[in-house]
């Protein structure tokens, strides 16, 4: 039977780390909280509930403070958790069965992890993360920020998630606080790092510096392959907001390069025609969407809704304005099979009752918010 210590860095996380904690209650043989400069009762808390607290000393690098947490444990394999993850149950009971189980020449346990959800509280948005290492391995993080654990050794993915359910956005302007700190330093960032970088830039409003790094980053060709169609998709977005739709559809395209047409990538297509009121053209695109599979790679970002409940609200749009009501009627139908509590399928619904009364408009797509 293997041992697991469970590591975690925190600040100021008062609201959460109990629910994290208390939802990991027999997973871990131990527990090292690494507290970077809290001014609440975080580490009370973590005292509380049977942790080992460390002070570490911020330093603008996510990856010293896991590293320093990694070093202070001594179980068999290493479990990282955010103060604001939650371990469901089922969750909680695999990783219990999983100590008895485990073969010890695993090196990296994959767990999916579901990082936003709709209002039913579904997840919206699935990807799987290195979540236990060997110890003995010696795995190390990567990246100030953004960091991550590069996956080696013989590997094993189990279905069982981790819920990131975060109470407060982060930081404003940590991230880009962070890359920006290097650039100035002279560091070059790594192909990922450049990513992120264009990622926090985009976030911020900043679209042209962001477009200027997305682009290098491809034209570098460094990039793993969900991240090079990742950043083919924050490109586009980039180029359609500062105006140019000709080239946000060439970046969206360019995502097929690296793999075969993503759902997401066809949203995103039908949605530039969409704001160009080219009603037949965002069709043939949201209904490719419909067609297409779930990405075979278990490493991939998935966004389930862009196969099935956003292309269908869509369509209800494009079939409306194209003046084939029975069709807009079918596809709402099927979204609201899906999703009946979502509000743009609500207010779709009022929108079929209320058809020949006066003042009537049109349906809501999933751009919009209901009225």
């Amino acid at each position: 039977m293997i041992t697991i210590s469970l590591c975690m860095i925190v600040k100021n996380e008062e609201e959460v780390l109990g629910r994290c904690l208390e939802s990991a209650a027999g997973v871990a043989d131990e527990t090292i909280v690494v507290d970077t400069g809290s001014s609440d009762a975080t580490a009370e808390i973590a005292r509380s509930h049977g942790a080992r607290v460390y002070s570490f000393p911020w330093v603008d690098d996510f990856s010293a403070a896991r590293n320093f947490s990694f070093s202070k444990a001594t179980g068999d394999y290493l479990l990282w958790l955010d103060a604001d993850d939650v371990l469901p149950e089922q969750t909680r009971r695999g990783l219990i069965l999983l100590k008895e189980k485990l073969d010890p020449d695993v090196d990296m346990v994959l767990l999916p992890y579901h990082i936003a959800f709709d209002s039913a509280d579904r997840p919206t948005f699935v990807y799987y993360r290195e979540r236990l290492v060997r110890r003995l391995a010696g795995f190390c993080w990567e990246g100030e920020v953004h960091e991550v654990i590069p996956p080696a050794g013989k590997r094993l993915q189990l279905p069982l998630p981790v819920e990131h359910r975060k109470l407060r956005p982060s930081a404003p302007g940590r991230n880009l606080r962070i890359f920006e700190g290097l650039l100035q330093k002279g560091r070059e960032l790594t192909p990922r790092q450049q990513l992120y970088y264009a990622r926090e830039l985009a976030g911020a409003g900043r679209d042209a510096e962001a477009a200027s790094r997305f682009s290098r980053f491809l034209e570098e060709g460094r990039g793993w392959v969900e991240d090079n169609i990742r950043a083919c998709l924050d490109l586009a977005g980039c180029r359609e907001r500062l105006g140019s739709r000709e080239a946000a559809l060439e970046s969206v395209f360019r995502s097929f390069v690296y793999s075969e047409p993503r759902a997401e990538a066809c949203c995103a297509a039908g949605d530039i025609f969409l704001r160009a009121s080219q009603w037949e053209r965002a069709a043939f695109w949201y209904r490719l969407a419909l067609d297409c599979p779930a990405p075979q790679s278990r490493l991939a970002f998935w966004q389930p809704d862009y196969a099935s409940f956003y292309p269908l609200l869509q369509l209800c749009v494009c079939s409306d304005r194209l003046g084939d009501r029975e069709a807009a009627k079918a596809y709402h139908l099927r979204a609201k099979a899906l999703k009946p509590e979502d509000k743009a399928v609500q207010y779709n619904e009022r929108y079929f009752a209320s058809l020949g009364e006066t003042g009537t408009q049109a349906p809501c797509n999933a751009l919009e918010e209901p009225v």
